[in-house]
Order: structure tokens, then sequence, then C-alpha cells
């Protein structure tokens, strides 16, 4: 069965133990060729392709010709420093081979949690992918601080999958899913094909790290998963140390689905709903109104008056000629460039504020349209 036939949005994290050899610090070429090739194929199919890459310390090492298996944090900086630029020529080099472009984005902590840096970073990969190209993501590890840890890759690829809506996470590991207990230690533990809910039991049976090129083990894939399938990202944990992984993984390979928690679209708007503090209110006229109600973004056209101080991503209640709240979202612009396209054609959007700037106020994918007292999420 095609584990992977469900899925056009995949985000597809690669850990520094399948990318490096660890008994020589060399990049594992002949794997990098084959899993070029299985993405080339999946992209063939239609399929939006984002790639979270360890590796660069790991190789940064032996380019440095430093040999200690832990190393100072101002070590650890060069070797990624170094590494990074060995990791994105090999990525580049292999995907060119299948005429697939990449380009490199660096992220720290604060641009997956801020929501303005957050917003900008999106908006960057989703243009990567719009234009054809498949984005190669790693922490800034040469500028981190904080123990030059996201914590882990683990986790940094489920908030780039849920930054862009994946469908579906594919953690590739040196081993084939999540068991009853750590296969190495007993002989009796069983594979989990499926997971429905990631629940205490489940994290229980996660073990450590695997190897000294790996930061983080099952403990945090199964983390990662709590954050992916939360935010309605499906998870798939499967091997990945022979050659063509995903290839396998459409072959039927064995792997451990995690599914997610709702749809991301319900998952998204409840997160809306739920848990941000409105910014400001963005008064709009009987047409808008009725726009927003069947389905449409709020267009400046459509406003009539600005209240609150907010920034773009910040969260704003919508409301109808009466002052009743209709809907609540992420404004698409900060208040002063609102107020400057407020009751404005959106063709007039881009002469007022330059090129780049998009002519919703709010777009409907970060809109929650209330019924009543409550939000329609589905």
């Amino acid at each position: 069965m095609n584990a992977l036939a469900p899925y056009r949005r995949l985000t597809i994290k690669i850990g520094s133990a399948l990318l490096v050899d660890g008994k020589t610090g060399k990049l594992r070429a002949e794997w990098l060729r084959s899993l070029a090739a299985d993405l080339a194929a999946l992209k063939a199919q239609g399929c939006s392709l984002v790639i979270v890459s360890s590796g660069a310390i790991a190789l940064g090492r032996r380019l440095l010709n430093l040999d200690a298996r832990t190393l100072p944090l101002d070590q650890s900086q060069a070797a990624a420093s170094a590494g990074q630029i060995a990791l994105s020529q090999a990525w580049a080099e292999s995907l060119a081979e299948h005429g697939i472009v990449t380009g490199q984005i660096l992220l720290t902590p604060n641009i997956t949690e801020e929501r303005r840096y957050f917003l900008n970073a999106r908006t960057t990969i989703s243009t990567l992918l719009g234009l054809g190209a498949i984005p190669i993501i790693n922490e800034n590890d040469s500028v981190a601080t904080t123990e030059i840890r996201y914590g882990d890759n683990d986790r940094l690829s489920a908030r780039v999958a849920t930054m862009i809506e994946a469908d579906c996470l594919i953690l590739l590991s040196d081993v084939d899913g999540l068991y009853t207990a750590p296969p190495a230690r007993d002989p009796d533990a069983r594979h989990l094909p499926h997971v429905a809910a990631i629940t205490p039991e489940i994290e229980a049976m996660a073990g450590g790290a695997a190897s000294h090129l790996s930061r983080g083990g099952m403990t945090t894939k199964v983390e990662a998963g709590k954050i992916a399938t939360q935010a309605g990202t499906a998870l798939i944990i499967a091997k990945g140390t022979e050659t063509h992984p995903l290839r396998a993984l459409t072959e039927g390979a064995r792997h451990t689905l995690f599914a997610p928690a709702e749809s991301r679209a319900q998952a998204r708007k409840r997160w809306i709903m739920g848990t941000l503090e409105l910014s400001g209110n963005l008064h709009v006229d009987a047409g808008a109104a009725r726009a927003l109600l069947s389905g449409k973004s709020l267009l400046p056209i459509g406003v009539t008056r600005i209240s609150g101080e907010f920034e773009r991503g910040d969260a704003v209640a919508i409301l109808d000629p009466d002052g009743r709240e209709i809907a609540r979202g992420l404004a698409g612009l900060g208040r002063e460039e609102a107020d400057i396209v407020k009751g404005k054609n959106s063709t007039l959007v881009t002469e007022l504020l330059g090129l780049g700037t998009r002519s919703e106020l709010v777009h409907r994918d970060n809109m929650v349209v209330l019924m009543g007292m409550e939000a329609k999420v589905s």
C-alpha cells in the first residue's frame, strides 16, 4: 500500500546519521542521490516538498578536523558554519541532476514562534514552492546560542510542517517506526503501525538518542508528532537508512502513522478562534459582510472603519454595520497600511503600498466566520 498516496504537501526531515557516514564523517553521496530521485518522482506526481535537513555540524566536524564526539559551543557553531556550505552544495547538486532548483532557509526559534517572522518565513517557503523549487531548511546553528539546539530538527520539522500546512510530516530515521519498547533492549517489543492519538502511554514507549550524530531519539519524534498532529498534519516515522527510502514507503515499507487530531483547516481556525488575543476591529459594509458569510476574503473596499493597533499577523475582529462581530482572523496588513487602503479597490493596493503587497485585509484561510456564538470551522 502506498503510504504517501493521500498527501500532496510533504515535509521530510532527514537526520544526520542518514546523510553522514558515522565512521568517516563523509557525506553518504549514493544515498542522497537515491533520495533525490525519490523526491523528483514525487514532485513529478504533483507533490509540494519541503526538506528539513540535519548534517551541517556532522559535515563541518570533519572539514575542520574536530575529533571530539561532544563539541563545545564555539566549535559547534564553527562546524555548523563550515558544514552548512557543504550540506547546501550537496543538496543543490543532487537535485539539480533532476532539473530541480533548491532554496536554502536557515531558521532560529523566534522565526517559528513569533507571528510576524512566522508569516514572512511562510511566504518565502510558499513562494519557492510556487516557483517549483524545493526549500532546504535547517536551524541556523552557526549563531544559535541556547545549547545550539531548537532543541532538535524533529521538533523544528514539526514547526515547519505546521507553518506551511503540510498534509504529512515524514521523519526518516534509523528505525521503522514506534515500538511498544525500545527494540534494541527488548526483544519482545511490538511495532505499532498506527497511532490514533498520542497518549501518556504512547509517550512512555519512546527511548533515547540512537547515535552520537543524532540529537534526538524516539522521544523527540513523538514530541514532534504532538506538534504536528494537533495542527492537523499526519506524521510518518519510517526507516531511511537504505537507498530510496521514500520509494520504499510508496511500495509498502513498514512505518508508523500518527493520525492528525483534526483537519488542518479546523485546527488552524480553532486556534485563531480560541487562543489569540484580539488587537483591533475592522468595521465592514453590508456587501462585505455578505461576502464574508459566503466564504470570501475581506478586501479593503468593504472596510468602512478601523480601530485598535495591530501589525500584520495579529488577530482582529470583523464587525458588520450594526457592530456585531461576524468573523475574526489574522490581519494581512498592519494598522497603518490598512488605513491607507480601506475603502479602496484592490487594484489600487499595489499602487498605494508597492509591489508584493497582498490585496486582502484578511484572507479567508486565516479567518473564522462566526455563526451566532460559535465558530464555523468545517
